[in-house]
């Protein structure tokens, strides 16, 4: 029996209809598929690139265990990667040996640019946290055209590190070297400056973190030891274990290049009733949030009162320029503040009559 005119032409509709979503080109379902295949395709021999020209700059011999360990694949796909590699003419392959060459090494140097500038763009214009920005730009990293990795560069004044103090190559493929040692191989008693955070393993970069040290941050050695590393900075003593502080780098300082302590004290040391002076805001605290701080009113000379704490402690209301704002702890210990006694307070206008 021959279905009716209607509805063989709804078939027929319908049919059309699921051709479309399935190759209709530049939208259609296959089409993203395979657009997604070549992307992922390319990210992979982008990643392998980075690490071998990685590899190269710290002087370790890249092999085939490295990279299938680092892009997550096996050694029969890391093998089968480097001949793809080989064959477009970006990597030279020698026996159990290879190396980048000319082209390899320009491509390798415009990936990394992509990924340290896009992590300066996270820190400094974003309230992204720190543990993500990585992350964020290892996926960015394939997708930035180097038309606009130029134009995020101008737009960020052209940064020469990224915010775990990695050099960022410029458009020709410069690159400073950067100056430094391990906090391992400080001597005791010395005073340096930490110029850069190694941010991979995630892990041990979290751990950092967690130690809230940041660049630009003076710490003395206090203690070394094969179990532990003790130091000071950023007004605490920190201990490490030796295998986690040779991932901070420090430059050693001169005596008249040392800086004076960490000023005032935090603002969440204050207790209930108790008023501060705005000194600064820890450079730690950076981007969006830094901008939403200033914007409330935290600034320098700025009095803040201790007004409520909640149950649990976290967060506490504090009495900004007449508002009444609530921070967390985290927030309020990186806003630096000298103690202000109720006498010390400028008096109140008083109009007169």
């Amino acid at each position: 029996m021959n279905p009716d005119p209607l509805t063989a032409l709804i078939i027929g509709i319908l049919f059309l209809a699921l051709l479309s979503f399935l190759f209709l080109p530049d939208k259609g379902l296959y089409f993203k598929w395979k657009q997604a295949r070549i992307l992922s395709e390319r990210a992979l021999s982008e990643d392998a690139l980075k690490h071998i020209f990685l590899c190269e700059q710290e002087n370790r011999k890249p092999s085939l265990d490295s990279l299938a360990g680092v892009l997550k694949i096996s050694r029969d796909q890391a093998a089968n990667l480097l001949n793809h590699l080989e064959t477009l003419g970006l990597l030279d392959v020698s026996g159990s040996g290879f190396q980048l060459t000319s082209d390899g090494h320009d491509y390798a140097l415009r990936i990394i640019r992509a990924h340290r500038l896009w992590e300066r763009y996270l820190a400094d214009e974003t309230g992204y946290h720190a543990a993500e920005w990585h992350d964020r730009a290892e996926l960015h990293e394939h997708l930035l055209t180097t038309e606009a990795v130029n134009s995020l560069s101008s737009q960020l004044g052209n940064p020469r590190y990224d915010p775990h103090g990695d050099p960022i190559p410029t458009a020709t493929g410069g690159m400073i070297r950067p100056e430094g040692i391990p906090l391992t191989s400080l001597p005791v008693d010395k005073v340096a400056k930490i110029v850069h955070l190694e941010d991979e393993p995630e892990m041990v970069y979290a751990q950092l973190l967690a130690e809230g040290l940041q660049l630009g941050m003076e710490v003395r050695l206090i203690e070394f030891s094969p179990q532990r590393v003790r130091f000071w900075a950023g007004g605490d003593e920190h201990i490490l274990a030796p295998i986690v502080a040779a991932n901070i780098t420090v430059l050693p300082l001169k005596e008249e290049e040392i800086v004076p302590s960490e000023i005032g004290e935090p603002l969440s040391s204050l207790n209930l009733g108790e008023s501060g002076e705005v000194l600064e805001i820890s450079p730690s605290i950076r981007g969006a949030e830094r901008r939403r701080l200033m914007d409330l009113g935290i600034l320098p000379g700025t009095i803040i009162d201790v007004e409520m704490r909640s149950p649990s402690g976290d967060p506490t209301a504090y009495r900004i320029r007449g508002a009444v704002i609530a921070l967390r702890i985290e927030q309020a210990h990186n806003i630096r503040v000298k103690k202000v006694r109720q006498e010390e307070r400028q008096p109140a206008m008083v109009s007169k009559n």
